[in-house]
């Protein structure tokens, strides 16, 4: 058995504060992870605002790591290491958060681990399921909407991304289109559950096209069509438009996975497992739909638990911990990246190749 890692993590990369404490190998992995949402400062906007964003993570990120020290009955000085989310994400977050954990870092005399965001939800399901390497990861999110090969920490290839909208995003425009509010997703499922998903028609981009990449942004302009056109102006019209977008980035979204997953089923073999993680991972017609498709295909299917799909502190300090393990660690001086892309691209070999 390897020797017992404690990793704190903090994530400060959109809207979420989040801070907290794993332990590996331990009977019970999480020993606290605390998240102070900031919905109710940004919800009159519409979405999230990078200024108030970096100033809530201020106010709120030391007492955070104080009730995570408190909650799992460790000292500063018990950690092994701490990470933070050092990018991609809004500039005035990831600088609060890393030098937070710089600061303690330094004063702990402990190893600082700079995170990228991306990999912390690719490798998510490494703590809540064990899924070993390699695997197929759909990373679906606000900011980012992905398929990508995890070979091991530190090693993926990026099989398609969105070209223009990412689904999260498509979610949260076309909720605000409609009037239901911010975050997006979850109130178009929430809407969608009383409508007809098949009243309105609306476009798959790229569907059935070679590749791996998406495209939502031509979704949100049919829907803005749509309720210019006035068709939009009852309740039970908003309830079936709702559904039909549901459904649509749904199938766009399984129709890109397919090409994936055949691409991945003839080039790793040795792999079995299609993982799901990111914000929108917690739509359940999107992981039912993704668990046919991987039983389909004679491959497991692993959605972490919700929680663990949205931006948490717990899913940074596992991120943390497995390249603490491997000895990878950064300097004080490590940068913040607002862009920070996550593997290398082969969506020209998938394309070659017709996958389908």
């Amino acid at each position: 058995m390897p020797k017992p890692l404690t990793v704190l993590g903090i994530e400060t990369s959109c809207d979420e504060t989040a801070v907290a404490i794993v332990v590996d190998p331990a009977p019970v992995r999480i020993r606290a992870n605390l998240i102070r949402s900031q919905l109710d400062e940004h919800r009159p906007y519409g979405g999230v605002v990078p200024e108030i964003a970096a100033r809530a993570h201020l106010d709120h990120i030391e007492p955070l790591v104080k009730r995570a020290l408190a909650e799992a009955e460790i000292g500063i000085h018990q950690l092994d290491g701490i990470a933070a989310a050092s990018g991609p994400g809004l500039i005035g977050g990831l600088i609060v958060g890393s030098m937070a954990a710089k600061g303690i870092a330094w004063g702990a005399g402990k190893p600082f681990i700079a995170v990228n965001h991306l990999e912390a939800h690719a490798l998510t399901a490494r703590l809540s399921d064990d899924v070993p390497f390699p695997y197929l990861l759909l990373l679906v999110s606000g900011g980012h909407t992905q398929l990508l090969v995890c070979a091991g920490v530190g090693d993926y290839r990026q099989l398609g991304s969105s070209r223009d909208d990412a689904a999260g995003e498509a979610f949260d425009k076309t909720a605000k289109l409609l009037g239901l509010g911010y975050p997006g997703g979850p109130a178009i499922e929430r809407a969608a559950e009383r409508g007809d998903p098949r009243r309105f028609e609306l476009p798959r981009p790229l569907k059935r096209r070679p590749g791996c990449d998406f495209s939502f942004s031509g979704l949100k302009t049919a829907v803005r069509q749509i309720i210019a056109a006035g068709a939009a102006a009852s309740s039970d019209d908003i309830a079936d438009l709702a559904a039909a977008i549901e459904l649509a980035i749904c199938d766009t979204i399984l129709d890109r996975t397919g090409n994936a997953v055949g691409w991945f089923r003839q080039n790793h073999p040795e792999g079995r497992t299609l993982v799901v993680a990111g914000g929108v991972a917690a739509n359940a017609m999107l992981r039912r739909r993704l668990a046919a498709r991987a039983e389909a295909s004679q491959l497991d299917f692993v959605a972490p638990p919700p929680a663990l799909c949205t931006d948490n502190g717990a899913m940074i300090a596992w991120a943390g911990l497995e390249r603490l393990r491997l000895g990878l660690t950064d300097g004080l001086d490590a940068p913040v990246r607002p862009r920070w892309p996550l593997g290398g691209a082969v969506s020209s070999e998938i394309e070659r190749a017709g996958a389908a």
